[in-house]
């Protein structure tokens, strides 16, 4: 079964209005990992996981949701990369690993989640594939294994033969949908942009090397020429390469044919067979539909584009026909339309030449912000700890001095309480509480400075002053 384990709700970060943005994110994570732009010396940790995610999340919309839907609601969209992070880890996408020497987790992806990743990344395009080519691949498989006896060259021409027949359904399923969508269009422009687009980028480079050089025609024979062969191979030759074909893939014996190597040369000929008798023609049959149908409808925008643009010929041709008197009436009731229409000639001195704006380029490419090394987390985590350990806010301050105050409304500098190193850092910034006494309306504190200086426990030099707590209606210095 698919759906066990860790795979129950296996589709799930795909439903919901993020589901295009966790899309995006898979895309952007597979090309990391698995395109050229991958650097397979390295893994990549959390944070940077999350950076192509909020990468992929700022250039894609949010989908509106359906109704009934109780959608999560994140606010940024650091926290969204990091909840969808956490969503494909759960339902099974992606797998965090723990390397056991540096403790250090990486992340990529399960088995199942890059299967079914990477059609969604050939779905979206760029993906470059020579699907014309499996006609002769699978003839040069045939002819590698009748050469060398390797039976891995004939299971990769039992591979090819199946990529014949679902690339010949892809491509058929790609023209009608084309077709489809040339009647949608409304425009003649888009339409000829539409179809010449396909010919150019399409027809030429796939289709027409499918239809003559890589034609299944063409090499139907060459192909069956090599199946006979292979099964008229000596006994030896041909149990050999049955123990092979049971060793490395087992999974292909049926109960129905009890021998793997004639079952893999009938399924190659069936295969070609149904290539060159049925798919093959329904893939001209949709190729001729698409060219008549977008001729039909190019035809067509254009006669109704050329009929708009010859109204004022057809006009003219009109009032031509009509008599004199007919054609004064009428062009005396254009003139009287055209009363408070004004017509005069452009000062050429009002004309001013502008120069010409350089546009200014913006270069938006993020870039990967490298690990630190020990020595420098060692210095950042010193620099946070001294920054924390000799803060003083006011509030402590006002605390300390007040708690110090409580046996009367004076004390000396000198005689300020040290008990911790908390409280010796407070009485260094005890005459900051002068600047913080205007908080309440009803007490003051008054600074008093004396004159001199002394040496306490803790500080060799220090100046000396009285704090005393007054009401605000004494008189203050």
């Amino acid at each position: 079964m698919f759906f066990t384990d860790d795979r129950i709700h296996f589709f799930r970060p795909l439903v919901g209005k993020y589901r295009e943005q966790t899309l995006e994110c898979l895309r952007q994570l597979y090309g990391q990992l698995y395109s050229a732009m991958a650097d397979y010396r390295r893994t990549l940790n959390r944070v940077q996981v999350i950076e192509i995610f909020q990468e992929a999340i700022t250039r894609t919309p949010v989908l509106e949701g359906e109704e009934g839907e109780s959608g999560v609601l994140v606010k940024s969209e650091r926290e969204r990369a990091s909840w969808i992070l956490n969503q494909l880890l759960e339902y099974g996408w992606l797998e965090r690993l723990v390397d056991a020497a540096t403790l250090q987790s990486s992340y990529a992806f399960t088995r199942v989640g890059r299967l079914f990743t990477q059609p969604m990344v050939e779905t979206a395009g760029g993906h470059f594939r020579t699907r014309h080519r499996n006609t002769r691949n699978t003839r040069n498989a045939l002819q590698s294994f009748l050469d060398k006896g390797e039976v891995y060259d004939l299971l990769d021409a039992f591979e090819y033969s199946e990529r014949i027949v679902s690339d010949f359904s892809d491509v058929i399923a790609e023209l009608d949908e084309r077709t489809r969508d040339l009647v949608h269009d409304v425009e003649v422009q888009r339409a000829s942009d539409e179809f010449f687009d396909f010919m150019e980028k399409r027809f030429t480079p796939d289709l027409a090397i499918r239809l003559t050089t890589d034609s299944v025609e063409k090499y139907r024979d060459q192909i069956q020429g090599l199946i006979t062969t292979a099964r008229r191979k000596r006994n030896e030759f041909k149990a050999d390469a049955e123990r092979e074909l049971r060793k490395v893939a087992p999974e292909l014996l049926s109960d129905t044919q009890p021998s793997l190597y004639l079952m893999i040369l009938d399924g190659i000929e069936g295969r070609m067979h149904s290539a060159s008798d049925i798919m093959l023609p329904a893939l001209r049959h949709a190729l001729n539909g698409f060219t008549r149908r977008a001729d039909i409808i190019i035809r067509q925008l254009s006669y109704a584009g050329a009929s708009h643009q010859h109204q004022l010929l057809e006009r003219c041709q009109a009032l031509a026909g009509l008599s004199e008197k007919a054609l004064d009436q009428r062009l005396q009731k254009v003139g009287e339309a055209l009363v408070g229409l004004q017509l005069g000639f452009v000062d050429p001195g009002a004309l001013k030449l502008r120069a010409e704006r350089p546009l200014r380029r913006v270069d938006s490419r993020a870039e990967a912000q490298g690990e630190m090394d020990p020595a420098a987390r060692r210095t950042l985590f010193v620099e946070q700890a001294l920054e924390r350990a000799f803060a003083v806010n006011n509030r402590a301050l006002r605390d300390y001095v007040v708690a110090a105050l409580s046996r009367g409304h004076r004390i000396d500098s000198r005689h300020l309480p040290v008990g911790n190193a908390k409280e010796l850092l407070l009485s260094a910034h005890a005459i900051e509480i002068g600047a913080a006494s205007d908080r309440s309306s009803e007490y003051r504190f008054r600074i008093t400075p004396q004159a001199g200086a002394c040496a306490t426990d803790y500080f060799t030099k220090t100046d000396l002053f009285t704090i005393e707590l007054v009401e605000h209606t004494d008189h203050v210095d």
